[in-house]
């Protein structure tokens, strides 16, 4: 008996050696790309702004798929601020990513964390809520947690400090109200700015940052502190309180 042809809709086998069957595609290597191509040459000859994240990336992991393993790093964790976030351990578990790339890659994060965080320059003037939000957003924005920071000004609204002075929920139990003008009155500053972060990257205020806001103003005119504005940071923006008429009279 002659054997079984296949049915029409059955799909016919293919031999291991068919012609047919495309390879897996290999990532190119580092040395298979035009020197003109990779990273360092790239960055050498046209400064670290005209490259991507990717190949930012790829230069701290400095393998033969740095290219590669970069971008599937970013996929992972969505975007940079995602790998910045990511604890040691986890990042260690992505394609040539070992104990030393990880330490580069949280290294080289935390230097440009510092960066935007270093004492404000003496001429640094606050003139609108915008100024304000931009001397914390790129930190407070991958925070997990809340915090409240006070910006303290001096007569010609020129930044002074920016002291912490909560970590956790920001709300009114725990708020003394006293603590967030104790460094202004040592310093004698004439007025502030509060500022705490949502992590969950939504700006819009709650019904208790709105509480917060009314004791903290009232409190500054018996002070005869002037509380400019209470703002709310995230990773890629920023409310007002003032600007919105909440808790300000």
């Amino acid at each position: 008996m002659a054997d079984q042809l296949p049915l029409w809709n059955d799909p016919l086998p293919i031999p291991a050696e068919s012609p047919y069957q495309k390879p897996p595609r290999t990532p190119l290597t580092l040395r298979e790309l035009p020197e003109s191509e990779r990273p360092v040459q790239r960055l050498n000859e046209l400064g670290p702004a005209a490259l991507s994240t990717t190949e930012l990336l790829a230069i701290l992991l400095g393998h033969a798929h740095q290219l590669h393993d970069a971008a599937s790093l970013l996929s992972t964790f969505d975007d940079l601020a995602g790998v910045a976030r990511a604890p040691a351990t986890e990042l260690q578990q992505q394609p040539g990513i070992g104990a030393v790339a990880a330490a580069r890659i949280r290294a080289a994060l935390e230097l440009g964390r510092r960066l935007t965080v270093e004492k404000p320059p003496d001429r640094c003037q606050i003139r609108s809520p915008a100024d304000a939000a931009h001397l914390l957003m790129a930190e407070m924005g991958l925070l997990d947690q809340e915090q409240m920071r006070i910006i303290l000004l001096d007569t010609k609204n020129r930044v002074v400090a920016i002291p912490t002075l909560y970590v956790g929920s920001v709300n009114t139990t725990l708020i003394r109200i006293a603590e967030v003008f104790r460094e202004a009155v040592r310093r004698n500053c004439p007025s502030i700015i509060v500022v705490h972060n949502h992590p969950s990257q939504d700006v819009s205020p709650s019904p208790e940052d709105v509480t917060v806001t009314k004791q903290i103003v009232e409190a500054g005119k018996l002070l005869d502190i002037q509380v400019l504005d209470h703002l709310i940071v995230a990773r890629q923006g920023f409310a007002s309180l003032r600007e919105k008429g909440l808790g300000f009279s």
